[in-house]
């Protein structure tokens, strides 16, 4: 039995952070509702057609073992639909535009009042409070908001991360939340009204650098693939072409890295480049040092010199080489699961207990279950018809 077996979640959710909480949800056993527009549903299902010619590259990422409910919240009969699934529910969150929920009475902190053991969640980009609270709030926007492009990307130009990087921050948080929030109730029986935001999510994760910057007084620069704190750690052009990145922990790993597959050991007593403060301050010297004895060095046999060294690396890997990586495929971290334009490569969950399937059902075609959800809850074949010729469902 996998743990969230017998847990119902109904989400009012679009686009990557709310829908990449559910998922892990899923996946954990719970049973994810997805409530969307009737005729366009969720817009991510059209940010392009990647997969297989004919489905979004994020919805397919981010919406498997979902069942999929068309409703126009604005029609009564369809509101008070989604009113009494909501009543068997264990949990309910949205991530609407700015003040969508709380003019819908739909809000966390509503529902939570209605039925106080139902575990709520709001998610936004700023929160319902503040001099931001009404902005809209896309990833990218985050990012900059956050301080996140201002310490990513090259000295002379930043950046922002090559991923959804406020969004799967706030996801993560939402699913970590709701698994804290059903673990209360199950002690005390009480629910909870949750609010978690992007920018707050982000904000924590730029812990480091906003400590750096309060203790110190000045921006940190931005420093590419290398480390602000610590050299050498950059990438090097090995004698195959290769791109190699190599990290140097402390002055011991420098002294290994030096006196092996560098073959200089007179590096370890220099003072321009004993410590790792002075390779910091020489900065340019030392990756230029380091890049000349790698270049001469084919890639396996540069790999075994750090291996046989003890020193960190790593191929900077293209993402069509990640589809193939031995260790991933070593350790069968890919799985195919089906959609509406057929079976799909994934990776695996993250979290997978041992001796039980996650749940890996397909991703859902738009409406696909919205049938058999309204049957359940005693709606006939004709009400079914109806709603369906009035744009409701």
């Amino acid at each position: 039995m996998l743990p969230l077996e017998g847990v119902t979640v109904v989400s009012l959710e679009h686009a990557v952070a709310l829908p990449f909480a559910t998922r892990h949800l899923a996946e954990l056993g719970a049973r994810v509702i997805k409530v969307e527009r009737p005729g366009r549903g969720d817009f991510a299902r059209d940010y392009d057609r990647a997969v297989r010619g004919g489905m979004s590259a994020h919805f397919s990422w981010l919406n498997r073992s979902k069942e999929s409910l068309t409703l126009d919240l604005k029609v009564p009969r369809a509101r008070a639909l989604l009113d009494r699934l909501i009543e068997g529910a264990d949990v309910v969150a949205q991530n609407l535009g700015p003040g969508a929920a709380a003019r819908l009475g739909l809000d966390a902190a509503t529902l939570v009042e209605r039925h106080p053991a139902l575990v709520a969640v709001n998610l936004s980009g700023y929160g319902p409070t503040g001099p931001y609270r009404t902005r809209k709030a896309y990833d990218m926007l985050v990012q900059a908001e956050s301080g996140l492009i201002a310490v990513t990307g090259s000295p002379d130009r930043p950046a922002k991360a090559g991923f959804a990087a406020g969004d799967v921050a706030a996801g993560s948080y939402v699913a970590q939340a709701v698994l804290a929030a059903l673990l209360r109730r199950a002690r005390s029986g009480e629910g909870a009204a949750l609010e978690i935001t992007m920018l707050d999510a982000l904000t924590e994760w730029m812990g480091y650098p906003l400590q750096t910057v309060e203790h110190t007084g000045q921006e940190m620069a931005r420093s590419g693939i290398s480390h602000q704190s610590i050299a050498p750690y950059d990438a090097y052009r090995t004698a195959d072409g290769d791109e190699v990145l190599i990290g140097v922990q402390n002055d011991g790993e420098w002294r290994r890295l030096a006196e092996g597959p560098l073959g200089r050991p007179d590096l370890v007593t220099d003072p321009e480049f004993a410590t790792n403060q002075a390779r910091v301050r020489n900065r340019d010297r030392t990756d230029a040092v380091v890049a000349a004895a790698v270049v001469g060095l084919g890639t396996a046999e540069l790999e075994a010199g750090l291996d046989a060294a003890g020193i960190a690396y790593a191929r900077v890997n293209a993402v069509a080489e990640v589809l193939t990586h031995p260790q991933l495929a070593a350790r069968g971290r890919w799985v195919e699961v089906g959609s509406p334009v057929g079976p799909v490569r994934q990776s695996r969950p993250v979290v997978e207990f041992p001796g039980e399937q996650a749940r890996l059902g397909p991703v859902p075609a738009l409406g696909e279950h919205t049938e058999s959800i309204l049957r359940e809850l005693g709606t006939s074949a004709a009400e079914i018809a109806d709603l369906r010729v009035a744009g409701a469902a």
